[in-house]
C-alpha cells in the first residue's frame, strides 16, 4: 500500500510538473503571437489614419502593453492588508525593465533610430513625470489628490500626442501577406488584431508568469529571488514581447515609442489610477524613495545623451543597458538576501561601474558634438 501511494504521489507530481510546462509554452506562444498581432494592426491602422507609427507606439500599443501594470497595481491596491504597497514597486520596477532591459535587447538585435520629436519632447517628458513622482512621494505616500493630478496628465499626454500625430504616416515594413484594400473591412481587421492581440498578450504573460514561478519553486528557487527577478519582469513582457518584434520586422518607431510611452503611461496613469481607488493611497517605502526611485529617474536622464549621439541606440549601447539592468537586479538580490557580497558588490558600482558608464556616454556626446561642429 505504501508503495503503491508513492507510486500515485509521483504520477501526480509528474502531470502537475507537464501541466506546468504546458502553461508555459502556452504562455510564451500567446505572447509572440499577441505582439505580433498588435505590430501589424497598430502599424497598418496608423498608416490608414495618416498617424506616424511613433505616434501609435507612444499611445494605443504602450498604453494597450501596459495593460498588466495597471492590473496588478489596481488589483493590490484594492487588497485590505496593505497590498498597494506593492503597486509603487510594479511602475519604477517596470519602468527601469523598459528602458534598460527592454530597449537593451532591441538594440542588441538592431539599432534603433530614434526620432527628433522623441529627443526634444517625449523623453523629457518622461524624465519630468519621474521627478514629479519623486517629489509627490517625499511624504512617502502618493495619495487621492496626487493620483487625480497624474490621471489628469495622462489625459492631456495621449490628447496632445494623438492632436501632434495627425497627418504623419510613414511606410513602415509589417509584413508580405494579402491584405484587404483601404475601406472599412481593411479598418475593421486592424482594430481587431489590436484588440486580440492586446488580449493573447494580457493572457500570455498571466500563464507565462505562473508556469516559470511553478517550475522555479520545483527546482527549489527561493521565492524571494523569483519576486525579485520573474514576477519583476513578468508585468512587463507585453512591452518586452512587442519592442523585440517591432525591432526585428523594421517598426523601431513602434519599439523605442512603446517603450517611452509606457513608462510615461505606468506613472500618469497606473499610478494616478491606483492612488485614486487605494483607500489610503499608496504608499512609498523608504528603500524606493531613497535608492529605486533615483534609480528610475538616473535611466530616464541616460536615455538623452544615448538618444542624441546621431539620434540611434547602437549595438554595443544596446549591450551597456543589459548590462546595467543585470547589474541593478544583482544588487536587489544581494540586498534582499542580506549577503556578505553585499558592500563589496556596491563598491566595484560606484568605483568602476558607475564612472565608466558617465566617462563613456561624456565621450560619446563630445565626439557627436565635435563631428556635427565639423559637418556644420
Amino acid at each position: 500500500m505504501p508503495r503503491f501511494s508513492l507510486a500515485i504521489s509521483r504520477r501526480g507530481e509528474l502531470l502537475i510538473d507537464l501541466t506546468t510546462f504546458i502553461l508555459f509554452l502556452v504562455g510564451l506562444v500567446l505572447l509572440i503571437g499577441g505582439a505580433e498581432l498588435l505590430v501589424v494592426g497598430a502599424s497598418r491602422l496608423a498608416l490608414a489614419a495618416g498617424i506616424s507609427p511613433l505616434i501609435v507606439g507612444l499611445t494605443v500599443v504602450a498604453f494597450g502593453t501596459s495593460a498588466p501594470e495597471l492590473a496588478v497595481s489596481v488589483r493590490s491596491a484594492m487588497s485590505s492588508q496593505g497590498g498597494a504597497d506593492i503597486a509603487i514597486g510594479n511602475v519604477v520596477g517596470s519602468n527601469i525593465c523598459n528602458v534598460l532591459l527592454i530597449l537593451g535587447l532591441s538594440a542588441a538585435i538592431a539599432p534603433l533610430g530614434i526620432s527628433a520629436r522623441l529627443v526634444r519632447q517625449d523623453v523629457p517628458i518622461m524624465i519630468g513625470v519621474s521627478i514629479l513622482l519623486l517629489l509627490l512621494s517625499i511624504d512617502r505616500s502618493v495619495g487621492r489628490w496626487d493620483g487625480l493630478l497624474l490621471f489628469a496628465g495622462v489625459i492631456g499626454f495621449t490628447a496632445f500626442t494623438l492632436y501632434q500625430g495627425r497627418g504623419q504616416g510613414l511606410p513602415i515594413d509589417v509584413g508580405d501577406r494579402e491584405e484587404p484594400e483601404a475601406g472599412p473591412g481593411r479598418t475593421v481587421l486592424d482594430v481587431a488584431r489590436i484588440v486580440i492581440g492586446l488580449a493573447m498578450l494580457v493572457f500570455g504573460s498571466h500563464w507565462l508568469i505562473d508556469g516559470a514561478v511553478s517550475m522555479a519553486r520545483s527546482f527549489g528557487i527561493s521565492e524571494l529571488v523569483i519576486g525579485l527577478t520573474l514576477v519583476a519582469v513578468g508585468t512587463s513582457l507585453p512591452e518586452l514581447a512587442t519592442s523585440v518584434l517591432a525591432s526585428a520586422r523594421g517598426a523601431r518607431d513602434i519599439a523605442v515609442g512603446n517603450a517611452v510611452g509606457s513608462n510615461i503611461f505606468n506613472i500618469l496613469a497606473v499610478l494616478g489610477l491606483t492612488a485614486l481607488v487605494a483607500p489610503d493611497g499608496v504608499r512609498v517605502a523608504p528603500s524606493v524613495l531613497y535608492f529605486d526611485l533615483p534609480v528610475m529617474i538616473a535611466v530616464a536622464i541616460a536615455c538623452l545623451p544615448i538618444f542624441f549621439t546621431g539620434y540611434s541606440i547602437s549595438r554595443w549601447e544596446g549591450f551597456v543597458f543589459l548590462g546595467c539592468y543585470g547589474g541593478y537586479t544583482a544588487y536587489l538580490i544581494l540586498a534582499a538576501q542580506e549577503h556578505d557580497a553585499l558592500p563589496f558588490f556596491s563598491q566595484v558600482m560606484l568605483l568602476f561601474v558607475v564612472p565608466l558608464l558617465v566617462l563613456t556616454l561624456i565621450v560619446t556626446v563630445t565626439r557627436e558634438i565635435r563631428a556635427k561642429a565639423r559637418g556644420g
